[in-house]
């Protein structure tokens, strides 16, 4: 990133700023994260000057990138300390797992789609974001094998949580997801403790079909 035009890092700090900081986001691992990775090369090529704005992008397959308040407010709700491991449902664009790995000592994130996940883990070996590692799976299952993660993160409405999230997520751990319709939904933040769930509502929100076996059909 030091080869990059001073025009996308002047972009990034405003967009932290006023879109981020400004809105109440401030823990300084979430905005320092947001600060250094490079939202522009998780969009096409097309809409690069568009990358920083305050709204989701199209990226291709009926997916999007979500708005950058989004995906600052969804991180700080994991109340991240830095020596996480974290999963990740949705891979989409890999910019919410990039934020993530900047911050986390390991991101397991998941998707469904074949064709964003082959191009991410190559942005991803680009970056030299080593401590990514990717799964083309059904992400409503989560991943058993690595589980129990200390917090999960969902980038897809669904009509619940699904059930083995919530099984695969370490007591003391947060997970964070949209919930309620197909068009849309309520930000949730669970907390899991030993006694069992404590869910709090974020307010409203839009994001694209979560699909899988414990999500919304094809």
């Amino acid at each position: 990133m030091n080869d990059e035009p001073k025009k996308f890092a002047n972009w990034r700090r405003e967009m932290v700023e006023r879109q981020i900081i400004a809105r109440g986001v401030t823990d300084p691992l979430v905005t320092d994260a947001m600060n250094r990775v490079p939202r522009h090369l998780f969009v096409s090529e097309a809409l690069v000057d568009s990358a920083y704005g305050d709204f989701p992008l199209p990226i291709g397959e009926g997916q999007t990138i979500s708005q950058p308040y989004i995906i600052a407010e969804m991180t700080q709700c994991l109340e991240l300390q830095g020596t996480e491991r974290v999963l990740e449902i949705g891979t989409g664009s890999g910019y919410q797992a990039a934020v993530l790995s900047r911050i986390v000592y390991k991101v397991y994130t998941i998707e469904r789609n074949n064709t964003l996940f082959l191009q991410t883990r190559k942005l991803f070996d680009r970056l030299k974001y080593h401590n990514i590692v990717t799964r083309y799976s059904d992400g409503t299952q989560g991943w058993q094998e690595e589980s129990p993660f200390d917090a999960i993160i969902v980038t897809a409405g669904g009509n619940q949580v699904p059930p083995p999230l919530v099984d695969q997520l370490a007591v003391g751990g947060c997970l964070v997801m949209p919930v309620g319709g197909q068009l849309t939904q309520d930000l949730i933040k669970l907390k899991k403790t030993e006694s069992g769930v404590e869910t709090t509502n974020l307010g409203g929100c839009r994001f694209v079909k979560l699909i899988g076996q414990h999500g919304w059909s094809q």
